[in-house]
């Protein structure tokens, strides 16, 4: 196993999360037991190498804190739009420690496109105390919302450079979902080692 698929960092901070290696049993001992951090070295392995199998594709949605740190992210099929996932994102935005030990619970704005510019869903935004900031179709370019808006994208950047999420080549939606997990854990760990 190469040593840089799983740095000892990594390692430091997954190896608690795993349950504990079961028992092997003397009469059905059955296939010997490939060590944790070479399993997970495997996954690393297949995130990071590239594909070429085009399969009907998927659509990553993300929402990110003003840093570009990834908050919470869902999969779905390439035909949804994008503000099916607004209020589910927002649900799964866990809680983030705040500046007197009181973990917040929502942030305070939302930045977004055009693409999320409903009056239904301005108004569900203020109902949780969330101020929204979206820009309007059919306004012309220039709303300003550029100037913010790029943090999105720069995290969309870092996430497509593990190649095996440009493409989904997996059928099953829940390993995919697993490594677009990874791949997120991959990025607030990288952003982790650089704040310190």
């Amino acid at each position: 196993m190469r040593v840089d698929l799983v740095p000892d960092d990594l390692w430091e901070r997954v190896a608690p999360l795993l349950p504990p290696t079961p028992e092997r049993h003397r009469r059905h001992p059955g296939r010997l037991r490939v060590p944790d951090r070479t399993a997970l070295g495997g996954v690393m392995y297949v995130l990071r190498s590239p594909v070429d199998r085009a399969l009907p594709g998927s659509k990553h949605h993300l929402i990110v804190d003003q840093h570009g740190t990834p908050l919470a992210v869902t999969l779905t099929g390439g035909n949804r739009h994008d503000v099916t996932q607004l209020l589910p994102l927002l649900n799964a935005v866990p809680p983030v420690r705040g500046l007197r030990e009181r973990p917040r619970r929502k942030p305070r704005r939302l930045y977004a496109d055009r693409g999320y510019d409903y009056d239904k869903y301005r108004r569900l935004l203020w109902k949780r105390g969330i101020k929204p900031v979206i820009a309007r179709r059919g306004a012309v370019h220039g709303s300003g919302l550029g100037k913010v808006r790029w943090v999105v994208e720069r995290a969309f950047a870092w996430l497509h450079q593990f190649k095996r999420l440009r493409i989904r080549y997996e059928r099953r939606a829940d390993l995919h979902q697993g490594l677009l997990e990874l791949a997120c854990s991959l990025i607030c760990l990288r952003r982790l080692r650089t704040s310190l």
